[in-house]
């Protein structure tokens, strides 16, 4: 069964707490070569039978209007199986 992947992240210019709080902690740790760390979200959509163009469009619409929060969030890729 093909899976199909869509990755969001807050908008560049919107601050995101949860990626300054591990930025703070990597530097707690000792790790200040990381800096501005973001934090986003990842949907993996398990699909029965081919990767149409149907679904294709079917996913493209669903990323924008209910997996990401367009005022706050882009959707940043789709991932689609290879092709057998």
């Amino acid at each position: 069964m093909p899976t199909i992947v869509v990755d969001v992240m807050p908008k560049a210019e919107l601050l995101d707490p949860q990626g300054k709080a591990v930025t703070g902690a990597l530097a707690r740790l000792g790790h200040s070569e990381f800096h501005d760390v973001r934090i986003g979200k990842r949907f993996e959509l398990t699909i029965d039978g081919p990767v149409t163009a149907e679904v294709r469009s079917a996913v493209e619409r669903l990323a924008e209007d209910l997996l990401s929060n367009s005022v706050i969030e882009d959707v940043v890729e789709i991932t689609y199986p290879e092709e057998a």
